[in-house]
């Protein structure tokens, strides 16, 4: 455990460029509230030129670490004296603490992203030889492939509108000797390729509040693999109206977003913290 044990007021933050979306500090001042922790948590819009600056800066300004987004999580890894096996095979982290006078960072986003499914379709990753599909290459895409081969996923396969940003991924999980479980498929054969698929994710933006519909027919989709979008913003996006219509079970992503947040937590305040309805509903409201 960190210093989070001492008596003084804990610091931490969330730094990004752009920030103001974040709705991290909303999770984090409901669980020191609702602990009664003596504690802060901010957002902090840092530039990526002063990201080296800020970071060896941390202590000196009291804060005992924090969560790192958009377009810090890969650069960061070179400010930070350990780096957790998570964050070393994505080569990004969203969490840093200092535990015995070393700055540490991790990636809690393939955490966030099984735990909700746990929480929300306890038993979802039971199917023996299960296949999964991924659309979307982007950042958010790395922690849930690497999440579902984990669980012990046969095969996951990439559907994105750009080809080579998937061939990019599958280098990456080749490198870690995982190339013969990530698959691509072409963006147009999306649908027809769901015949054989257990679990649906969309870590794509489409769907989202202000971007392009995500268009794709569920047609050929068994009925009993489970459907998830890591977009919250709509709650329910067309995907998970459409799989949900046709008796697919179905998980938003707010629970992504509140369960990554746990590790990071515990590891500043030393209260590992509970994922409740009471939190999502006050996150809710602010969307």
């Amino acid at each position: 455990m960190s210093a989070a044990t001492t008596t003084h007021m804990q610091k931490a933050f969330v730094i990004g460029w752009p920030i103001e979306q974040s709705k991290s500090p909303l999770i984090h001042g409901h669980w020191l509230n609702h602990y009664d922790l003596v504690g802060s948590y901010e957002k902090i819009a840092v530039e990526p030129e002063n990201l080296g600056a800020f970071i060896s800066g941390m202590k000196e300004r009291g804060f005992v670490g924090g969560n790192v987004t958009i377009p810090h999580k890969q650069a960061v890894l070179d400010h930070v004296d350990v780096i957790h096996p998570a964050a070393q095979k994505l080569k990004a982290a969203n969490t840093l603490w200092f535990e015995d006078g070393k700055l540490h960072a991790d990636n809690t986003d393939g955490y966030g992203f099984l735990a909700n499914l746990d929480q929300q379709q306890p038993g979802w990753d039971r199917a023996t030889s299960a296949n999964a599909m991924v659309l979307g290459a982007g950042g958010a895409a790395r922690p849930v492939i690497n999440g579902l081969i984990e669980r012990g996923f046969e095969t996951v396969t990439i559907a994105n509108r750009t080809k080579s940003k998937s061939e990019e991924l599958v280098q990456l999980f080749a490198a870690l000797g995982l190339g013969d479980r990530v698959l691509v498929v072409d963006w147009e054969k999306r649908a027809e390729s769901l015949k054989s698929i257990d679990c649906l994710v969309n870590t794509s933006s489409l769907g989202m509040i202000g971007q392009p519909p995500l268009d794709l027919s569920l047609d050929a989709l068994p009925v009993s693999a489970l459907v998830t979008d890591i977009v919250y913003n709509p709650l329910e996006t067309d995907i998970l109206r459409q799989a949900r219509l046709r008796g697919n079970p179905v998980v938003d992503g707010l629970g992504m977003l509140l369960h990554q947040a746990v590790p990071g937590f515990e590891h500043w305040f030393g209260k590992r913290p509970v994922v409740t309805d009471l939190l999502r509903q006050t996150v809710l409201k602010s969307l």
